[in-house]
């Protein structure tokens, strides 16, 4: 009986996480293309909360890549995260951005996935465990990179040398 449980428990788990599939970005060229040409970064969802995945991700792109990072999260007005304040929306970004980072339900993320068309950004990418078609489908029919259920470190981290490599052209 317990051996059921573990498996009830695991497809409960891979329902709200589900596993990367081929499709959910672009090929390894492509993607390391796409973050060769990023300047800047906008973080939507960020937390100022130390503990939250996404503060430690801004934490690590700002020490780990060339990129401008703004910070987007109504909730979080009047923090900051090592001198970076927070926005309220894309709209307000006083920059053009080149991709948005995207830590939101994915309920949210089709409006996001418009608001980033509006604002011109090139890429679209929803965090690990986050997916949504039509935020996918918004964002290439945009003409955008789409990349969902990634982590932007990891893969960052993964394709590092065809990154520099691209940026040496």
């Amino acid at each position: 009986m317990e051996h059921m449980r573990l498996d009830h428990h695991r497809k409960a788990s891979a329902e709200h996480c589900p596993a990367p599939v081929l499709a959910d970005a672009p090929g390894d060229d492509e993607l390391a293309l796409a973050l060769a040409r990023t300047q800047r970064v906008a973080v939507v969802g960020c937390s100022p909360n130390p503990s939250r995945t996404s503060y430690q991700i801004a934490v690590w792109l700002m020490e780990n890549t060339p990129y401008e990072l703004y910070l987007v999260n109504p909730a979080a007005n009047g923090e900051e995260i090592r001198g970076h304040g927070f926005y309220d929306s894309l709209a307000e970004l006083p920059v053009a951005v080149d991709l948005v980072d995207v830590f939101r339900r994915a309920e949210f993320t089709p409006a996001i996935a418009a608001s980033a068309v509006d604002v011109h950004a090139k890429a679209l990418w929803l965090q690990l465990g986050i997916t949504h078609p039509d935020a996918m489908a918004t964002a290439r029919g945009a003409g955008m990179v789409a990349v969902q259920n990634r982590c932007i470190k990891v893969e960052y981290r993964r394709l590092a040398d065809r990154i520099e490599s691209f940026r040496a052209l």
